[in-house]
């Protein structure tokens, strides 16, 4: 078993799902059940609700307390019906209903989880905001990787039963690979070292990606077939070198690098359209590539065609052997 802590099966309470009734956390629920049955792992689909304000203010004791049961019970109704469009064999299924804003309960649960799942936006009902602030908060706050799930992924997952999209992937035109996009900067090594184990498992390669925007500003007076040129080969010692501290990590992976010129958030975007999975730092640097930073990912959330894992910031042992493999950029 790896050594990082997102694996610590033993550890952490397997995968948890959001679900609100809305094709997209319908699509979530679906790939969150592929990957606890891949896994072993049990699923906990939580559905959380709140009270509505003026029914706590303004209403007795009493009717508030039979309000809260009857959103209650909309909200099991609201799991049930989800629950029944995916087919429970192979799987150990933890239902979970609970009261409080969607983002903070599903923050709390992904303490203990191994992965948290939601769709990219959700109804805006009760359950609330499966993007709106639920997908925004969970990648940048959750305590263990987060993967959303946007609605363009259900030409991937028939058995969902959600209609897709015009042009949405569907099966065929996904490349059986996990891509990871890496920037230089810690946070991005951290999220390679997940992506690598996460393709592991799966007995997929690994596409090591770093993207180079267009040049702006200062360097607009540097010849650019030059200056291109000595960026691209010194970009690519860095990548290589990454590479083969992570290879170090992982013998047996198949994995290869890859420079692309173009503004990041669409580079990755792309790659998001064709890939099995696409993983993200929460943040990275604002040097040579500008890949990974806030607004990057945030970007890429909101515009995926594909599952997208955002990884934490976190400790991991094996970030500490990355110098001696070759350069690194300067912090």
């Amino acid at each position: 078993m790896s050594d990082s802590k997102w694996n610590a099966a033993s550890a952490r309470s397997g995968i948890v799902v959001g679900v609100d009734g809305s094709d997209q956390s319908i699509c979530a629920l679906t790939w969150a059940a592929r990957e606890a049955r891949r896994r072993s792992a049990p699923l906990h689909v939580v559905t959380a609700y709140t009270v509505p304000i003026f029914a706590a203010s303004s209403m007795d004791a009493g009717y508030t307390a039979i309000d809260d049961a009857v959103i209650r019970d909309g909200a099991r109704s609201v799991q049930e019906k989800s629950l029944a469009r995916i087919s429970p064999h192979g799987l150990e299924i933890i239902p979970r209903i609970e009261s409080g804003d969607a983002a903070a309960v599903l923050l709390e649960l992904s303490e203990d989880a191994e992965l948290m799942v939601v769709g990219s936006r959700g109804r805006g009902g009760f359950v609330g905001r499966l993007l709106g602030s639920v997908s925004s908060a969970l990648p940048a706050h959750a305590k263990c990787p987060t993967v959303i799930v946007p609605l363009r992924t259900a030409g991937r997952l028939p058995e969902s039963g959600v209609a897709a999209p015009a042009g949405s992937p569907v099966a065929d035109d996904v490349h059986q690979a996990v891509v990871v996009g890496v920037d230089g900067s810690e946070q991005g090594r951290a999220a390679s070292l997940v992506a690598a184990e996460h393709a592991r498992s799966m007995g997929l390669p690994l596409r090591i990606m770093c993207a180079l925007p267009p040049f702006s500003g200062s360097l607009a007076w540097v010849p650019a077939p030059l200056d291109v040129e000595a960026l691209h080969a010194d970009l690519m010692v860095q990548l290589a070198a990454g590479r083969e501290w992570l290879q170090s990590h992982f013998p047996d992976l198949e994995m290869s690098v890859e420079l692309v010129d173009g503004p990041p958030a669409e580079v990755m975007v792309e790659r998001t359209a064709k890939a099995e999975l696409v993983v993200l730092g929460t943040r990275g640097r604002g040097g040579f590539a500008g890949m990974l930073l806030g607004s990057t990912s945030q970007s890429v959330l909101h515009h995926a065609k594909g599952p997208v894992m955002v990884v934490p910031d976190h400790e991991d042992p094996r970030l500490a052997d990355r110098e001696k493999f070759g350069p690194m950029v300067e912090p």
